[in-house]
């Protein structure tokens, strides 16, 4: 892209492969995750941070072709899926080596791309901040989008009950379908006293929400006593008026966080815990994304403009090799 704007400015250009830095590895891409934040950087709106890519994509599946300096010789020519720091819109990118994560033998490479943004954002999230644990009930707005997608497997792995909102009916049976204990219809119900009736009155320990605005207050009534608030988005409003008194008297607490900027250093503990803790399920087929379309990377407008339109159901991933 030269310039901030709709789908129409994403373009194919020929630039010279990247070399790997210290600690970082280049990877011949096979497949792109499509993810919000691209969106917002194609408008203008979420610039990468410093000595990032200029170039969209925030992961992708490949193969390691090339070690930059003290990166561990065993990764040369392994299949991989990595969380990037932007540039995976490209035939090549160069990633921290331990931002990377093995792709089994026998798993699909387009589904790996899907991965790494959603899973890193819904572990640190829901099971670290807002620790979510084995009984406990939760609440995620965008069901069916892929942070909602990814969310609802984790929590049927890890026998957490999840409700999640959708803007239809069409797409609450495509929740439920994926396995969501709940799917309420934002538009024609309300999420507030449908969560009280589904959990008889007790409502949930963790809100997951991506809309802010005023959606955080009527999150808060949702929230049993102790419960957890965890925002990873605004979509609906950076900005949002609640009750101090309620976060106090039923001991609340109000956290967010976001990936993209935090360090090399942050980003490779949460591979290693994913890796420890999510990648049996990977390796053995019990765990894969949902995927909406896949689509070449030369029409990354097309998948852009299906994103903005949100009809797609899970991850949108560009075909690349």
């Amino acid at each position: 892209m030269d310039r901030p704007g709709g789908p129409d400015v994403l373009a194919e250009r020929t630039m010279a492969i990247p070399a790997p830095r210290k600690g970082e590895v280049l990877i011949r891409v096979h497949a792109a995750g499509v993810n919000r934040p691209d969106l917002l950087q194609r408008q203008g709106n979420y610039p990468p941070p410093a000595g990032a890519s200029p170039l969209l994509g925030l992961e992708v599946s490949g193969v390691v072709v090339q070690l930059g300096a003290e990166v561990d010789v065993a990764l040369l020519g392994q299949r991989v899926c990595a969380l990037t720091n932007g540039g995976g819109y490209a035939e090549y990118v160069t990633v921290p080596a331990g931002q990377c994560l093995p792709v089994p033998d026998g798993y699909d490479m387009v589904e790996a791309a899907a991965l790494p943004e959603t899973l890193f954002t819904v572990w640190t999230n829901l099971f670290e901040r807002a620790y979510a644990v084995e009984g406990d009930t939760v609440l995620v707005h965008g069901g069916t989008s892929g942070i909602g997608t990814m969310a609802i497997s984790l929590c049927r792995l890890f026998g957490v009950r999840i409700i999640v909102t959708c803007g239809t009916d069409e797409k609450c049976r495509a929740a439920l379908d994926w396995g969501a204990h709940h799917a309420i219809n934002y538009r024609t119900q309300d999420f507030v006293e449908e969560v009280r009736a589904i959990t008889d009155g007790r409502r949930c320990q963790v809100v997951l929400d991506m809309v802010g605005g005023d959606y955080v207050a009527r999150n808060l009534k949702c929230l049993s006593d102790d419960g957890r608030h965890v925002s990873i988005a605004v979509l609906g409003g950076s900005k949002a008026q609640i009750s101090m008194a309620e976060v106090m008297m039923r001991r609340l607490t109000l956290t967010g966080s976001t990936l993209r900027a935090r360090s090399d250093t942050f980003k490779a503990l949460v591979a290693d815990e994913i890796g420890n803790h999510v990648w049996p399920f990977v390796a053995k087929g019990e765990l894969r994304p949902a995927i909406d379309s896949v689509v070449p990377l030369a029409e990354a407008a097309r998948a852009h403009a299906r994103m903005e339109a949100g009809e797609h159901f899970g991850k949108i991933v560009l075909q690349v090799e």
